[in-house]
């Protein structure tokens, strides 16, 4: 009997912006391209992703706390997701697509609220040292289009939701320095235009990077 061999390893993608940036439809989209294609693939998210993540989550959206307590707790949720789910799922040969990781910390801790680069950078190699998603694409948009797409939305705003311009406009401008730093892997996708556009450009993408 011959053995079909292990699974090839699965990839792994994630799908980044500022609040209202319009992520939530692109992902399904890109989810539905890549079983297209026959590709095994989970939809997850974060803070969250796991059962603990959850919790996690509603902890991180909704109550206060220090800008430090903050950063290790969006990195104790990653680390559970990356134990529990990313990497089993990547080792099984399936592809893990989830809304934010370590670019969203960088930009809403570091950018947003001036976390330290040095203990950012600390987090991220304790807790996935050498370990990036395979593709990241960043949705870029203006802050002020963002807000109007929120406010037009009629959901109740998280306390990240609820900051001011400002923080935006520091947080798209490290999305935007992280994507500098990383061109190989990060994306940056004009989410302004027409949602059909979008999904043009992240099938093209996806296309490029992993069918071609």
């Amino acid at each position: 009997m011959t053995s079909s061999g292990p699974a090839a390893r699965g990839r792994f993608i994630t799908f980044e912006g500022i609040d209202g940036a319009g992520k939530s439809s692109q992902i399904a989209a890109a989810v539905a391209a890549l079983r297209a294609h026959g590709i095994d693939v989970e939809q997850s998210r974060e803070p969250g992703g796991t059962p603990l993540g959850e919790r996690l989550r509603e902890l991180l959206l909704h109550e206060p706390m220090h800008l430090e307590t903050e950063a290790m707790l969006m990195f104790a949720a990653r680390r559970e997701h990356l134990a529990a789910r990313i990497l089993p799922a990547l080792d099984a040969g399936r592809w893990v697509v989830c809304d934010r990781f370590s670019d969203a910390t960088y930009a809403y801790q570091v950018g947003g609220r001036g976390l330290a680069h040095d203990k950012f950078a600390a987090l991220e190699d304790w807790v996935h040292p050498g370990f990036q998603p395979d593709l990241t694409l960043i949705f870029d948009l203006p802050p002020a289009v963002a807000a109007a797409r929120m406010a037009g939305s009629g959901a109740t705003p998280d306390r990240f939701e609820r900051e001011q311009h400002d923080f935006f406009e520091r947080v798209r401008a490290a999305y935007l320095e992280r994507a500098r730093g990383a061109p190989q892997r990060i994306r940056v996708i004009d989410a302004g235009r027409a949602p059909e556009l979008i999904r043009a450009d992240i099938e093209r993408l996806l296309a490029e990077r992993f069918f071609v």
